[in-house]
Formats: structure tokens, C-alpha cells, sequence
């Protein structure tokens, strides 16, 4: 049966009806129950709160599933700034031309259909000029419509191709976004912004098709907000990133799914997933117990144990809290491998072991530089919150770093000149005095023919002469005597050999030589070479548990 054109347009205009009326009641500030002037913070409370009362998974009642997709197309037009200005102005938040909301000539409203005159868009000619009709239609989200009734049938069955494409239109309006407002996270971003970079992260893996993503962008948004500059937030659309996703093992299932990367359980961090309800209070609790914990919890009776030298600096946080404050839990992740963190639980600034460290403020943060020394960086800590608050403190410790750095090379160089002057000499003319003349109590020679020999009694000597070898004490007192090492050159030097022993020890590659100047008097040992029989040769030399000879003369070197 053929439809007149006429009867197709009165048919048209009477569902357009239907439609405008049934569209009237999914006004997005209605549904949201807010004001058109309503803040972005107010219309995400709302949806917040309705959204929990509606979800399927929570609410069996009858007509709940379909109040959900109501709750969640509302809040994405009212949510995108571009598409609430759409609304606002045209009813509808593609934009679609009509009379704007509200205007006096105006039919229907937001979500219903206006007339234009003066536009030839669809119609027939009339006399007094040209009529001409535009629609807009409000979408639902979902599978199902907001209209309540089987409207992809009623449009494929009355204008055939027509109802096809609208059904094409009605899905993209109504298909799920994605998180714009969170980072969006690839290979690349993920290697290069989150793993092992210290900072905790809230990472949401979905696909576009899938239902709640705007129930979870808005959970995810408030926990965000109340641990700005804690944590940050990212999202992995695993439809187009299919590979990532699965070599993660992120990959949505029958929904979205949740991620914290956590440094709790993995000093280098690692992907921990929420389990839990979809609340703002359970989901912050839980990145909370995730955020970095480098930490050390300590108590005042052990803060003699800073002085000590370390491999890095280390910094201290006295405060009142029972535990270790969430912006001292940020700074110790991302500046772990630069500082070495403690903090402590003080009652009160006027405790005498405070008093001791030279504090007269809480919160007070205090460092020790790697030889020990001890430098407050601040008392009286004052931060706004927890951004602020982690911004300010990292000045305070890239400055304590810049001054670490500067006693590390300057100590550094220093242990080079100790170095230099602990280097066992060649014994020389210019030298022996200093070396091996009369003030000097003993002077342990090794002597060589080979540069193998060289080598090995260097390295020996080297090693004993570093550790604290005294003699020990008699009767008249209690002091140390000094020792000092020299190498010798046997075969160039062989008359200086001549003078402790006529052979010269010419059969021996290399020994050592205890020589007491002041009083002319020697020992040789010539056993194994090792670290343990050289300290127990020089060990016995000092105790006098070992017999001394004269030389023939004096020795001179050439």
C-alpha cells in the first residue's frame, strides 16, 4: 500500500508529536534534578548520587535500568562544555538548527522539535511564501531509547531508508565517550611518564561500546581532586590500544576496570587492580594505602643514628601525626634514589630532645649530608595542600641536593689527596728522609727485582698501611708509633741491600724490610706474601715479638 505524500507528512508530524512530548521528560537538568546555572561540580554530585541509586547491578526495581541510561545521557550533554552550549541554545546538544530554548516564537523545547520559517529544508510551497519544518529529536543512551516505545520499528517501517539512517545517527549520539578529561595512556606514555618514575597513578581501562564509563569517569574525578598533586589519572582505550592492553592484562571484560600503579608491594612499582565498590570513599582509601612508602618510621631515641655517614643523604620530617603525612609519602617516591627519608611522631616542639636538634617549630624537616653532618631545612612547615604543598617541598630538597652534591665532590676530592698520600712511594734521595730517616720510629721497605714484584708488594702494602697497626703499650706510656712504607728498586739500589746483609738477598725476588733508623736495627721477612703474613710480620715487629740485627753501616741510597 502506497502512502500519499500528504498522509506521510501528517503521519510524520503527529510522531514528531509523540516524540516531543515523551522528550520533554528527559530534560538533562530535570533528570539531574539541577538548575541551568548549575556548577560542573554541582551536576557531577548529582550524577554521582543517582547514578549509585540506579545502577542495574544495585537497583532491580522496575524501570531502573532505563532511568540509569537517562542519568548517564544527561550527564554526558550536561558534563561536555560544547554540548551543554548546544543544548542550551538549540534544545539539542548537536547543535541542531531550531529555535533557541526558551525563544518566544519558539515550539516545544529542549528535546522536542521547532519550526523555522524562511528555510526550504522539507516541505511544499504555500502561497505568502515558502514553509519549511527542521526537527531535533532527544536521543536516549544505551540500548534502550528515551522515548519508551519500539521507535527504530515505527521509523524502519513508515519511511524505510530514512529510519535506517536515523537509527545510524541515534547510536552515535548515544554511544559511550571517552574519558576526555583523563590523559590518554600508550606504550610510549607508559614506559616514559609512569613506570619507575615514583608517582602513583589511577589508570582506567575501557572500550568506547561499553555501558557505566561515565559513572566511572566521575567516581575517578572526585577521588582525583581530593589527592590532587598525590596521584595522577590516566586512560587506556583498549579498543584501540588491543595489544597494550592485553600485554598489561588491563583488557575490559564486561566492563570497565580500575588500576593503581602502586609502589606497596614493588620498590620499582607494578599494576594493582580495585576490587572493591564503585565509591568515591573506598576508592580513595584504597589509592591511598597505595601511594609510595620510602619512608622510614622512626621515633625519637633513634635519631642518633643519622649522624652517621651514608651512601645518600638522608632527610627527616618531625611532625604531630601518628602516620607518616601523605605529602611526605609522595616526596619519598619520587625523590627515592636521590635521599634516604625518615620521619617521626613528636608530641610537642618542647621535648628536649627536639630542642637538642636545634628545632623550634613543628613540622620541621631536617637533613644530614653523607659525611654526617647535620642541617635543618626547615620548622614551621606550612602548606596550603597536598599540590602546593609537594611543590614547595621539593624546592626546599633540589636546594638540600645542590649543597649535598657540593660536600660529596669537595669530600670526594679530599679522599683522592688522603689517597695520593697514603700512595706507598719509590724511595729516592730526595725522599728517604721523610720516609725512613731518624724521627721516623719504623719504616717498612719492600724491596723488588721484577715489576711483578713491584705490583704485588705495592698492593700489599697499600692495604696494611691503611689499617691501624700499633705497638703495644709499655710501662713509660700508652702512644702509638707511626709507621711508613716505601718501595725499593733492588736492582738499581743493590749497595743499600749490601748494608743490612752482605748477600744483599740477591736470590730473593722481593721482601720486606722492618728498618728502625734511630737505632740502626733490622728484620727481614721473606715468607709467603700474603695480606695476613704481612700484617702479622709488621703486628710482631711492633709488639717486639720478633729479634732485630744491626746493620754493616748505614744504608744510602745512589
Amino acid at each position: 500500500m502506497t502512502l500519499s505524500a500528504t498522509t506521510l507528512i501528517v503521519t510524520f508530524a503527529a510522531l514528531c508529536f509523540l516524540l516531543q512530548s515523551e522528550a520533554k521528560t528527559i530534560d538533562p537538568y530535570k533528570v539531574l534534578g539541577v538548575d541551568k546555572s548549575a556548577s560542573q561540580r554541582e551536576i557531577q554530585k548529582a550524577f554521582h548520587k543517582l547514578s549509585l541509586q540506579y545502577h542495574p547491578d544495585k537497583n532491580k526495581a522496575k524501570g531502573a535500568q532505563e532511568k540509569f541510561a537517562q542519568i548517564n545521557n544527561a550527564y554526558e550533554i550536561l558534563s561536555d562544555e560544547q554540548k551543554r552550549k548546544n543544548y542550551d541554545l538549540y534544545g539539542d546538544e548537536k547543535g541542531n538548527p531550531g529555535f533557541e530554548a526558551g525563544h518566544p516564537g519558539g515550539y516545544g523545547g529542549p528535546g522536542g522539535f521547532n519550526f523555522r520559517p524562511g528555510e526550504q529544508q522539507w516541505g511544499r510551497g504555500d502561497q505568502g511564501g515558502s514553509k519549511s519544518f527542521s526537527f531535533s529529536f532527544g536521543g536516549g543512551s544505551g540500548d534502550s531509547n528515551s522515548f519508551g516505545f519500539g521507535l527504530d520499528d515505527l521509523l524502519g517501517n513508515f519511511f524505510g531508508d530514512f529510519g535506517s539512517s536515523f537509527r545510524s545517527q541515534s547510536s552515535q549520539s548515544g554511544s559511550k565517550s571517552s574519558p576526555k578529561s583523563f590523559k590518554a595512556i600508550n606504550s610510549n606514555i607508559y614506559n616514559k611518564e609512569i613506570v619507575d618514575e615514583g608517582m602513583t597513578w589511577l589508570l582506567l581501562s575501557y572500550s568506547p561500546s561499553l555501558r557505566g564509563i561515565q559513572h566511572f569517569e566521575s567516581i575517578i574525578g572526585e577521588v582525583a581532586g581530593t589527592l590532587q598533586g598525590a596521584l595522577k589519572v590516566g586512560s587506556i582505550n583498549c579498543e584501540k590500544e588491543v595489544s597494550f592492553c592485553k600485554e598489561l592484562g588491563v583488557y575490559p571484560r564486561k566492563g570497565p576496570r580500575l588500576f593503581v600503579y602502586s609502589y606497596k608491594e614493588n620498590e620499582k612499582g607494578s599494576l594493582v587492580e580495585y576490587g572493591g565498590d564503585l565509591a568515591v570513599k573506598d576508592l580513595k582509601a584504597f589509592c591511598q594505602q597505595h601511594l609510595p612508602m620510602f619512608s622510614k618510621r622512626t621515633d625519637l631515641n633513634q635519631l642518633d643514628q643519622f649522624s652517621t655517614a651514608e651512601k645518600l643523604p638522608r632527610v627527616l620530617l618531625l611532625s604531630t601525626k601518628k602516620n607518616t603525612p601523605v605529602i611526605w609519602r609522595v616526596l619519598s617516591g619520587l625523590y627515592r634514589k636521590r635521599f634516604a627519608f625518615s620521619d617521626v611522631q613528636v608530641h610537642d616542639d618542647s621535648d628536649s630532645r627536639v630542642r637538642k636538634l636545634g628545632v623550634d617549630a613543628l613540622p620541621a624537616i631536617l637533613g644530614w649530608l653523607p659525611n654526617g653532618e647535620k642541617l635543618i631545612l626547615k620548622t614551621g612547615v606550612s602548606v596550603k595542600d597536598v599540590k602546593s604543598g609537594v611543590q614547595d617541598l621539593s624546592k626546599i630538597l633540589d636546594s638540600f641536593e645542590k649543597v649535598s652534591k657540593k660536600e660529596t665532590s669537595s669530600q670526594s676530592k679530599k679522599e683522592q689527596a688522603d689517597s695520593e698520600d697514603k700512595h706507598i712511594q719509590l724511595l729516592s734521595r730526595t725522599n728517604f728522609e721523610a720516609l725512613c730517616g731518624e724521627r721516623t720510629p719504623v719504616c717498612v721497605i719492600g724491596a723488588f727485582r721484577s715489576s711483578k714484584g713491584r705490583e704485588k708488594l705495592e698492593s700489599l702494602l697499600t692495604l696494611v698501611s691503611q689499617k691501624s697497626l700499633s705497638r703495644k703499650p709499655n710501662g713509660s706510656g700508652s702512644s702509638k708509633d707511626s709507621i711508613s712504607y716505601g718501595l725499593l728498586d733492588s736492582s738499581k739500589q743493590q749497595s743499600f741491600l749490601n748494608a743490612f746483609d752482605k748477600t744483599g738477598y740477591k736470590s730473593s725476588d722481593k721482601l720486606l724490610i722492618a728498618y728502625k733508623p734511630r737505632k740502626g736495627k733490622f728484620t727481614v721477612f721473606t715468607g709467603e706474601m700474603t695480606v695476613e703474613e704481612v700484617e702479622n710480620f709488621i703486628s710482631s715487629v711492633l709488639s717486639g715479638d720478633i729479634p732485630f740485627r744491626e746493620t754493616h753501616k748505614k744504608p744510602v741510597l745512589k
